[in-house]
């Protein structure tokens, strides 16, 4: 019988499950996805204050950007070097998790512990860890 490592709680991140689910809701309602329709809301946690951010298509396909990218993005652009917590909100029955890109981007400024909460249709949740969904990051530590 296989047992599974105990996850490190962030108290922080676990109090702000919710505001997190209801903040990348809203962003994935200001999703812009003409062309697949499957729009993704993202919300992340990073020194103490909440950044979202949408998937954004293009006509030319590769510069699509998803969700989770554009909310690291914000967070970086308002001075986070670190992320505590994570929101992905799709359309989806079981919720959709973040790409292998995105996953990498979170791994840039979150660690393996890293809380995700993947919220989908019909009220689905899903909490999960970074190191589950990518157990071997690509970090700094490889170069």
């Amino acid at each position: 019988m296989t047992t599974r490592p105990k996850r490190r709680k962030d108290p922080r991140a676990g109090r702000a499950g919710p505001r997190l689910a209801r903040a990348a809701r809203a962003a994935r309602r200001r999703a812009y996805a003409p062309y697949s329709r499957f729009r993704v809301g993202a919300a992340v946690l990073a020194r103490g204050r909440v950044h979202v951010g949408c998937n954004i298509e293009n006509a030319s396909y590769g510069l699509t950007v998803c969700a989770e990218r554009t909310a690291v993005a914000a967070a970086v652009a308002a001075g986070a070097r670190s992320i505590e917590a994570v929101a992905v909100a799709s359309g989806t029955r079981p919720p959709t998790p973040p790409c292998g890109m995105c996953l990498q981007t979170l791994a840039e400024f979150g660690g393996p512990d890293l809380p995700l909460l993947l919220v989908g249709a019909g009220g689905a949740r899903e909490r999960t860890t970074l190191g589950e969904l990518l157990p071997r990051a690509f970090t700094k530590r490889f170069l």
